[in-house]
C-alpha cells in the first residue's frame, strides 16, 4: 500500500473490477493475498518490458509487463504473468500511484492445443 497516496481517490482496474477508494483497493489486494499470493512458494518477480513517460516535472506513467514464477502449493511451478500501466503523480516529494490497470495474461487454453492438430483447413 506503501505505492498509494495516504489521502485522496485511487483509481485501480484489475479482472473486471473498478476500485475508486485506498480502501476499496487494499480490499482487492487482501483478497488477491488470501487466494493467490499466499499459496506462492519462493517467488521471483521479473520485469519483462518496460516503458515510462514523463508527462510534466509531477507526472508520469508507467507500462510494464512482468512474471512471477513460483511453486504452487503441491511443489509444482507456476507462472503468473500480465501488464501493469500506473500513473505516478509527485505529491509532497513523495512518487505515489494514483491510477493503474493490470491486465493477466489469461492462461493458454489445453483443449485449444490439444484440437489445433485434428482440425482440417475449414476449422473443424
Amino acid at each position: 500500500m506503501s505505492l498509494y497516496p495516504a489521502t485522496g481517490p485511487v483509481y485501480s482496474t484489475s479482472s473486471g473490477h473498478i476500485s475508486k477508494s485506498r480502501t476499496e483497493l487494499q480490499s482487492q489486494i487482501e483478497t488477491f493475498w488470501k487466494y493467490v499470493g499466499s499459496n506462492m512458494r519462493n517467488p521471483k518477480w521479473e520485469w519483462t518490458d518496460m516503458h515510462i513517460d514523463v508527462l510534466s516535472p509531477n507526472a508520469a506513467v508507467m507500462t510494464a509487463s512482468y512474471r512471477v514464477p513460483h511453486l504452487n502449493p503441491m511443489n509444482t511451478p507456476h507462472t503468473i504473468a500480465g501488464a501493469w500501466t500506473a500513473v505516478f503523480v509527485n505529491r509532497d516529494g513523495r512518487w505515489v500511484v494514483v491510477q493503474e490497470h493490470l491486465s493477466d495474461v489469461p492462461p493458454a487454453p489445453a483443449a485449444a492445443a490439444d484440437s489445433a492438430g485434428t482440425m482440417d483447413h475449414s476449422g473443424h
